[in-house]
């Protein structure tokens, strides 16, 4: 190969994105909070692969679907001719973790689950090709009172988080006799007016229609708001299962607006529907949705058992969470360390080791690969890495057997700079850093 030769820049595929350290931290602090929310309501972890089998999707979310027509992506395994596919959403792997190791033999299950799905549309603020989730299913629970319980855990993350005005849409869509009386009288209702559908709903028609009701198109507003409307069509047990939700939201005095259009269009879904809905991202204003899905289990080849779940995308919780104003981001550590000569380089990998074992993160400056070794330009790494102190080791100080310690933070003024003995340096830190009440927003100790 040529000298000179240029290598092509390759890059990421669109609609996936790179997470860069930058956002690290805030999609750090959305996964703690939410996994600290969904473990104080007694949800266990659940991990499932990436890929499955086509035919899970296919069956779950329906083959006259967007997802399975047009949007996943899907192929032939070389070595083996399975059909594959990338999941373009969690549920149907969770209950098919469920059914194949029949968890809720010993009685129900409460999981939750968070990863990337894979789903070939056009990127939008928000919303990409691959995206994360993160997401509850209560497997097991037959009453209104787990409906109202995996609510209320989404209003406690959005406070957790600081987040306001995100609102909650309900509704019920009843049972699948329910369903199906409604439905034919919606497409009775659509038939009758058949001029003013547009392409995507004459295709829905007969397929799915109550998908129509979910319509963005300006034009045909009018039409589905006079449509029938599915609510006066559920039956006694329906009505009362819907009636115990609202019970128990107006009881803990949670706001919500029954929403007649909010429906899903696969068979599995049943009565409690709901979503979570912003305003400040656009027209993709849903931030959470979830539903009951008693179905499901029993499609996948279980016993009938009832479930509920619901599902979010990190990526659009980010983007509220920096809206609402930058959280404090922990510093990338609490020590830096600076170091000059052999001797010293040596001692201060020592050192390092030391204070990493009482709990405080530390990076040590690397010269040779790091803008050279001066004293000076050490300091600006130090304090450009927002750590509370940084501890300084030369040949003087390896001689004499101690380090010099130097606050880098004005809440830590009148302690500027210290000579400690070298097996002393681990105390006065600790002491400093953990003892310091002013610089706790600085500091991540790990108890």
């Amino acid at each position: 190969m040529s000298e000179n030769k240029k290598f092509e820049k390759i890059l990421a595929i669109k609609g996936m994105n790179d997470i860069l350290p930058a956002d690290a931290p805030l999609w750090e602090l959305f996964e703690n909070t939410a996994q600290s929310v969904l473990q104080s309501y007694g949800f266990q972890q659940i991990r499932t692969p990436i890929l499955e089998e086509t035919k899970l999707f296919a069956r779950a979310i329906g083959a006259v679907t967007d997802i399975v027509e047009k949007e996943m992506y899907s192929f032939t395994d070389a070595m083996n001719g399975d059909q594959l596919t990338l999941r373009p959403e969690g549920t149907a792997s969770v209950v098919r973790a469920v059914v194949e190791h029949n968890l809720t033999y010993e009685g129900p299950k409460r999981l939750w689950y968070k990863g990337p799905m894979f789903r070939h549309e056009r990127p939008q603020k928000g919303r990409y090709r691959q995206f994360f989730q993160f997401g509850a299913e209560a497997i097991g629970f037959t009453g209104p009172d787990i409906d109202a319980e995996m609510i209320m855990l989404c209003r406690r993350l959005w406070d957790d988080l600081g987040l306001e005005n995100i609102r909650l849409e309900l509704n019920s869509i009843g049972d699948a006799a329910e369903r199906g009386r409604h439905r034919l009288d919606l497409i009775a209702y659509f038939e009758a007016h058949i001029e003013l559908l547009d392409a995507e709903a004459k295709n829905r028609l007969h397929s799915n229609p109550l998908r129509i009701l979910d319509t963005k198109n300006p034009a045909m507003q009018e039409l589905v708001n006079g449509a029938p409307k599915l609510l006066d069509y559920l039956g006694a047990e329906s009505l009362a299962h819907f009636e115990g939700v609202q019970k128990i939201l107006n009881h803990n005095n949670i706001p919500f607006t029954i929403n007649p259009r909010l429906v899903r269009g696969l068979d599995y879904y049943n009565r409690t529907v709901f979503e979570w809905v912003s305003d400040a991202l656009g027209s993709q204003g849903t931030v959470c949705a979830g539903g009951r899905y008693d179905g499901m289990v029993e499609m996948f080849g279980g016993k009938p058992t009832p479930a509920v779940g619901f599902a979010m995308g990190i990526e659009r919780l980010v983007l509220l969470m920096k809206d609402a104003g930058e959280p404090e981001v922990p510093n990338q550590c609490d020590v830096y360390l600076v170091h000059q000569g052999e001797a010293a380089q040596l001692q201060a990998f020592v050192l390092a080791e030391r204070i990493r074992d009482a709990g405080l993160d530390v990076v040590l400056h690397c010269a040779a690969s790091n803008g050279g070794g001066s004293f000076k330009t050490q300091m600006k790494k130090a304090d450009a890495s927002g750590a509370a102190f940084a501890v300084i080791m030369g040949e003087d100080e390896v001689a004499q057997h101690v380090a010099s310690v130097k606050a880098l933070r004005s809440s830590s003024v009148g302690l500027q700079q210290n000579t400690v003995p070298f097996d002393g340096v681990v105390d006065h830190l600790v002491d400093q850093i953990v003892g310091d009440d002013h610089d706790h927003d600085h500091v991540h100790y790990h108890h």
